[in-house]
């Protein structure tokens, strides 16, 4: 049984160019485990076990790790992080590319086993490496994978003159990646691959984005990309501020307009990490840019009409976030039911009942917000009963726009929005 499991970042340089302490823990460990490529850059030591990850990971690794004697069950190593007498040999070691935390095996370990029984020794990841390479610095580049996720998450990231690290999947992501700058408008955007970044077989290749052509690079390939400013700028790039124009969405015209969308998502305060639940969703407009908001923000938008369901979809694509809203097609007083860990917030902008939003301000987090509209005399009815209940903020949105009036202009009303809302205390 062990304490401690080590995990040893190595780069495609392999064991010589890691620090000595890396080096040791890797040539003296009982057991190693790792993918294919990382235990063949290790050389065989006699006695010492192998193991490889498990395929599919997520359902095999807790198998292979009990098998190994790991469980977070164990004492807390010192305080000093010193290693003890003893857990520095004979222990198990896992290799990792580069910075374990980085997209890598070493998060995963640690929310499996705590970060008590997890000792991460980085090495250089692949997105310092390329920053190295192009000469940028890490203030004024934003990293980005794609390993396993959608490319079309770059959307959201495609502002004038910025500059990404993308993490590949694979020697087919670049040409992904340049067709998306190109479908946006953003062609004349450069691009640098890098693959086997520290290794003899690293390269590169440059060009805009539409030249780049549909032929792949090796494995192993991090792509950085300029955004060239003048075609972001023409593409009027959205942003992550609430309260996007009607235009960016694919609807039916059941969608909560910019307004009074920006008003909700100033009192929802999309926050890192967050989860909302947008429930009754239509277009989803709420919920897809709660998760644009802020990093790591997700949605469960819920639906219950299957095409306004797939809209949803699509339109989380169009906007960079396919993989940080999930759509459930469903009643959303069944959806509320649901066993899942309660939001951190909640909008309700259809199916509003005094039932529902009953059970939503009670699925909700202390210190959770809810924010709820109506654009009836039933609904008004009860986000007055909720407000003289819970408190907060009621408020009455009239918005009117100029329209043409014959020759002249003059002002067209907006149906008007009643807003309540609302932070759950603590009990």
């Amino acid at each position: 049984m062990f304490d401690v499991i080590d995990v040893v970042g190595l780069g495609d340089g392999g064991l010589e160019e890691l620090p000595a302490r890396s080096r040791t823990l890797i040539r003296s460990a009982r057991v190693l485990v790792g993918g294919r490529r990382h235990l063949d850059l290790v050389p065989n030591v006699p006695g010492q076990q192998r193991h490889t990850w498990p395929s599919p990971l997520v359902k095999g690794l807790p198998v292979l790790l009990a098998e190994l004697g790991l469980t977070a069950t164990y004492p807390v190593p010192p305080a000093s992080g010193r290693t003890p007498a003893g857990e520095s040999r004979g222990g198990v070691v896992a290799l990792a590319s580069g910075d374990p935390l980085r997209s890598g095996i070493g998060s995963t370990l640690v929310r499996m086993l705590g970060a008590d029984h997890v000792r991460i020794h980085p090495w250089l990841s692949s997105d310092t490496l390329a920053r190295a390479r192009m000469g940028w610095s890490a203030e004024e580049c934003e990293v980005l994978t794609v390993v396993g996720r959608s490319v079309e998450q770059l959307r959201a990231h495609l502002d004038p003159g910025a500059r990404l690290v993308v993490l590949c999947s694979d020697g087919l992501t670049p040409a992904r990646v340049a067709a998306l700058l190109v479908g946006e408008g953003c062609g004349e955007s450069a691009l640098t691959a890098w693959w086997h970044l520290g290794g003899v077989a690293e390269g590169s290749r440059r060009a805009p984005a539409y030249r780049w052509g549909e032929n792949p690079t090796p494995d192993l390939v991090v792509v950085c990309v300029e955004v060239e400013a003048v075609q972001a700028r023409r593409r009027a790039a959205l942003g992550t501020a609430p309260g996007l124009p009607e235009a960016a969405y694919d609807s039916d015209g059941q969608l909560t307009k910019r307004d009074a969308r920006a008003s909700a998502l100033a009192h929802l305060r999309p926050h890192r990490g967050g989860v909302l639940w947008d429930l009754g969703a239509g277009t989803g407009t709420v919920g897809l840019e709660w998760a644009r908001a802020a990093a790591g923000a997700t949605t469960l938008a819920v639906e219950r009409r299957p095409d306004r369901a797939g809209r949803i979809r699509s339109n989380a694509s169009r906007l960079g976030v396919p993989d940080r809203v999930e759509v459930l097609e469903a009643d959303v007083l069944e959806a509320v039911s649901v066993d899942r860990p309660g939001p951190d917030a909640v909008f309700i902008g259809g199916g509003l009942t005094l039932e529902l939003l009953a059970a939503a301000w009670v699925r909700l987090v202390p210190g959770g917000r809810l924010v709820a509209h109506a654009v009836t005399l039933e609904g008004e009815q009860v986000l007055v009963a909720a407000w003289r209940q819970h408190g907060g903020d009621l408020t009455r949105l009239a918005v009117e726009h100029a329209e043409p009036l014959g020759r002249l202009t003059g002002w067209r009303p907006a149906r008007p929005i009643v807003q309540w809302s609302a932070c759950k205390e603590a009990p």
